[in-house]
């Protein structure tokens, strides 16, 4: 069985499948400002939780500013061992000159025996160099600092260290060489205002490939894993939740299929929303777990709604079958989000998820492709066995009939539709399904009404024409009846 140890971060031990192998020297690379320090910092402490001892040598920034700084995210090194071989004041008020030696040759040696010292004093299980690049400056040329890397490194994980070291990885002091030298590498990325890591070497481990969000902030670094589906699948059955509706559940024939993903299009007001609604309170009848993630109305809101209509959310909320979570606007990188999907999921059980809505998902989350996250998500959702509603609205109130504006009715299992009707100069609602992969459903609409008392469908509407134009005709006003 492969020995592996925890890197102190949940997000990354899920993208390195496990950990870091025992024994073994690790690469953290990344420019300023990309987190390395902290990351650092979480491995150790990580070794500390366990009764491990570790060991901080830092060569660039001194220990008591590492200390300050780990502080304010909430982080206590109060039982981290530090080796400090960072420049002291000293150095520069002494105008120390080398004119017969390098400095590689008067350094090494007293550097060296510095860390043999600690090593042997402390025995530790973790040690962090931070970092690596420093030691380049004390070899005489390239092929010297491979060679007295390697040996290092070597003497290290002998010793029973798991090695974690970072490098600058800038244009003026490259890599490369460390890169050959390092058992995996781990890369941190800042573009446009957002973090990532990834992982592009592990020997003798396995990874998720691909780029992965993280944040800094209080607590020190949380990773979201890029979230791939297909190895999220479950075997379940396609069997059907009732809408509570008999007339909805004809035009459905039945409800609504175990891992299906649902569209509910409409103009604004005609009701997506509330008609979303009746199948989490028929799962909650029958014992389920829903959650709703809100992008535009406000918790109060959707409760004060729901009550005017008799759907009872306040009920189930306190009942615990249902959950309401509402996104501030760009708050959340869409890895944060499937996070949080997944634990409602895994967790929670949630069985029936609303995202309300697509164009308030596509506004509030911080990507610049948010309609392939939305993909990822709905599709675990579906490998799960988890409904999927997703309400979408519509510019146009009457007239040309569209599913959805962003492109991604290729999603849907199925797709109901709402929309208003001018009927003899009165303004009503109409309801039909356009799509049902699983089975057949019902080719005409209904009057759809919202009450006080709750959702009402009438009978067919089998003597319009013109219905979808938003402009219907009566039949039997043509002469045709």
């Amino acid at each position: 069985m492969v020995n592996l140890i925890s890197t102190g971060i949940a997000g990354l031990d899920e993208i390195l499948k496990g950990g870091l192998l025992k024994n073994r020297a690790y690469l953290l690379r990344g420019g300023p400002g990309t987190g390395k320090t902290t990351f650092g910092l979480h491995f150790l402490l990580e070794g500390v939780k366990r009764g491990e001892p570790v060991l901080f040598i830092t060569l660039g920034e001194p220990k008591k500013q590492i200390i300050t700084n780990a502080s304010i995210l909430g982080l206590n090194l109060e039982n981290v061992n530090f080796l400090d071989l960072s420049p002291s004041p000293e150095f520069f008020a002494q105008v120390e000159s080398y004119d017969i030696f390098s400095p590689a040759d008067v350094e090494r040696e007293p550097v060296t025996q510095t860390i043999i010292n600690a090593i042997e004093d402390i025995h530790p299980k973790r040690v962090f160099i931070d970092s690596m690049t420093q030691f380049r400056y004390l070899a005489p040329d390239s092929y010297q600092f491979r060679k007295q890397v390697l040996s290092f490194i070597r003497y290290l994980t002998e010793n029973g260290a798991t090695v974690l070291f970072t490098s600058e990885a800038s244009a003026e002091a490259p890599d490369d060489d460390l890169m050959f030298l390092a058992d995996g590498i781990i890369n941190l990325i800042a573009k446009d205002n957002l973090r990532y890591v990834s992982v592009s070497k592990l020997r003798g481990g396995d990874f998720v490939p691909g780029l992965h969000s993280y944040i800094i902030g209080q607590g020190g670094i949380k990773v979201y894993p890029r979230l791939i589906p297909e190895t999220f699948e479950v075997e379940f059955k396609y069997e059907k939740l009732s809408s509570g509706i008999p007339e909805i559940d004809e035009l459905l024939k039945g409800g609504l299929e175990r891992g299906t993903i649902t569209i509910v299009s409409g103009p604004s007001g005609v009701g997506k929303s509330t008609l979303s609604t009746i199948f989490l309170k028929e799962a909650a009848g029958r014992g389920e777990n829903s959650v709703i993630y809100s992008f535009e109305e406000t918790v109060d809101k959707i409760l004060t709604r729901s009550d005017g209509v008799n759907i009872p959310l306040r009920a189930m909320i306190e009942s615990g079958r249902l959950k309401i979570r509402y996104i501030e606007p760009l708050t959340m990188l869409p890895e944060e989000f499937a996070n949080m999907v997944r634990k409602d999921v895994e967790e929670f059980g949630a069985r029936v998820v609303m995202i309300d809505s697509i164009s308030g998902f596509e506004v509030s989350i911080k990507s610049d492709n948010p309609r392939e996250h939305l993909h990822a998500i709905c599709r675990y959702l579906s490998h799960r066995g988890v409904i999927v509603l997703l309400p979408t609205e519509i510019s146009e109130i009457t007239g040309t009939f569209k599913v959805t504006e962003h492109h991604i009715s290729y999603l849907a299992d199925n797709i109901i539709y709402l929309r208003y009707l001018e009927i003899k100069g009165q303004l009503k609602r109409a309801i039909g399904v356009l799509k049902k992969r699983m089975s057949d459903f019902e080719k005409t609409l209904r009057e759809f009404e919202i009450t006080k008392y709750g959702i009402k469908v009438g009978e067919p509407l089998t003597n319009l024409r013109g219905i979808l134009s938003g402009t219907p005709v009566f039949i039997k006003e043509q002469g045709e009846m």
